[in-house]
């Protein structure tokens, strides 16, 4: 039977008051800052390669023709190609899409704060989200931890990641959380182990930045040499309370070397029999022409207004969820 009380927002009135001054508050920053605000396209004709992410689609015709638009599921492509156009540091606030499982801390629409910073590394862009954090959260004496991915793995399960061996990885695996044995992918493996065994355990009293990923996981991330020699993406990701927050890079300026992972991300999904899409060749015509050195970093506004409110569930701070939408 129809629930007539559906029409009813999902958030009550005062969280949804607290939305707005938190977006008011992260422009207000910026503003200060001189970081311009844009506002790029929800549809795209090309998708991102990522092969753990899958996209929402919407098709239509044009001149007689069926098109594939695809609904962003970050700004990030249209956002570095205005900034090879000479933009300077941009952020935006918008909607992003992901045809993800809807659960607790996911919806397949949510609100998504980036935003780029010119002549900026990954570890200037920590210093500046957690200026944002103290102004946001009004503490002025907040201060994020910060751990490579190295140290993250040896302090909570013993076992190093650059050096453990796969049996090893796949038996720990297997011990928390049933699965493993079978995988071949160090990098899935990892990602298990650290999903399951490290994320509830870091930022439990305060924001944990986890740096320096196998270079295996830069993703659109440089790749550099830490100071034990090992080879590392020049990425992080910030987590607290058991929830990412934020996942940032010093951008990969590279267009050759784009290219290179975009076609790797697409022989991964053919291997692992994913439906095949059409990539942004535009973001590589962009880093052709120049992308300038910046640091960029996407951070899931709902999340951080569901710890605000100390809230467990992300319909509690959405204006209508899924099931109201």
């Amino acid at each position: 039977m129809y629930d007539a009380s559906l029409w009813q927002p999902s958030a009550n009135i005062l969280i949804l008051q607290k939305r707005a001054q938190l977006l008011k508050a992260t422009r207000a920053f910026f503003d200060v800052q001189n970081v311009m605000e844009v506002d790029t396209q929800c549809l795209s004709l090309g998708s991102i390669t990522d092969p753990h992410i899958e996209v929402l689609t919407s098709k239509t015709r044009s001149q007689g023709q069926d098109v594939t638009y695809y609904l962003q599921t970050s700004p990030e492509y249209a956002m570095k190609r205005l900034l090879c156009a000479g933009s300077g540091s941009i952020y935006q606030l918008g909607k992003v899409f992901r045809a993800e499982e809807i659960g607790r801390r996911h919806s397949i629409e949510f609100t998504m704060l980036e935003w780029y910073r010119v002549g900026f590394d990954h570890w200037q862009l920590m210093d500046d989200i957690q200026s944002l954090l103290g102004v946001l959260l009004d503490d002025e004496t907040l201060t994020c931890e910060r751990l490579s991915y190295q140290v993250a793995f040896l302090r909570h399960t013993g076992l190093d990641p650059f050096s453990a061996t796969l049996l090893s990885l796949q038996e720990y695996a297997h011990e928390y959380t049933e699965y493993g044995l079978q995988e071949e992918d160090r990098d899935t493996l990892l990602e298990l182990v650290f999903s399951s065994v490290i994320e509830p355990a870091i930022g439990v009293n305060s924001p944990c930045f986890v740096h320096s990923y196998p270079a295996s996981q830069a993703a659109l991330a440089k790749i550099h040499l830490d100071e034990k020699g090992l080879q590392v993406a020049a990425r992080f990701e910030l987590y607290w309370q058991g929830m990412e927050l934020a996942n940032g890079y010093h951008e990969l300026t590279d267009a050759k070397e784009q290219a290179k992972r975009f076609a790797q991300d697409k022989r991964t999904r053919a291997e692992l029999g994913l439906v095949g899409r059409q990539f942004d060749e535009r973001l590589i015509n962009a880093l052709e022409h120049g992308l300038p050195e910046c640091a960029g970093v996407a951070l899931g506004v709902d999340r951080l207004l569901m710890l605000m409110c100390r809230k467990a569930h992300i319909t509690e701070v959405l204006p209508f969820a899924h099931t109201r939408a």
